[in-house]
């Protein structure tokens, strides 16, 4: 199974860029992200044995336990691999909540190993997927409309465990399914 660990952002913030969004999307060919599906990746595994998942829920439980929830904005935006040629157009998170995302990822990936489920990639850059694109395109106007974006802050205070279900959502997108949430602090 297809799985990833992430942080949601609550239904308020998703909003709130959603609608940022909303009046840009007729003006561009690219597969734009439903509100309901933002998520900032932490880890991701694209084949998981089932019989791995208790263990991989139990590590990632483990690893939020040991960070403490802090506050997290989304803001500005880039693209990958290079806004001139991107097939990913994201919005970040600024550098306030960097180190603490990176040391949720850092923990949920080390749970996805220690369960024996490895993971995809081998750089975390805090960001919430916004559009997609099937081929290399010119993204840079782009990315300079989202550097002018700046979201609500929330307080990140869990972790999600998702399976991906492909082609069996809106749009034959793929479908998440939250599997289980593991708070910080172990509250």
């Amino acid at each position: 199974m297809r799985l990833f660990t992430a942080v949601l952002p609550p239904d308020d913030v998703a909003a709130h860029l959603d609608a940022f969004l909303d009046v840009r999307r007729a003006a561009a060919d690219l597969r734009w992200t439903r509100g309901d599906a933002f998520h900032l990746t932490l880890a991701f595994a694209a084949e998981v044995e089932e019989w791995r998942l208790d263990e991989v829920l139990e590590r990632t439980a483990v690893a939020a336990a040991r960070r403490t929830p802090f506050e997290v904005r989304l803001a500005g935006g880039g693209a990958f691999p290079h806004p001139d040629a991107g097939k990913v157009l994201w919005v970040g998170a600024p550098t306030a909540a960097e180190g603490e995302l990176e040391a949720l990822a850092r923990g949920a990936r080390a749970a996805y190993a220690t369960a024996g489920a490895p993971v995809d990639g081998a750089r975390f850059r805090p960001h919430v997927t916004v559009a997609r694109s099937g081929r290399p395109v010119g993204l840079d106007d782009w990315v300079k409309l989202l550097d002018a974006y700046a979201g609500p802050s929330w307080v990140v205070d869990e972790v999600a465990v998702v399976a991906s279900h492909l082609g069996e959502g809106a749009g034959r997108r793929p479908r998440h399914e939250v599997l289980a949430t593991a708070p910080l602090g172990g509250h």
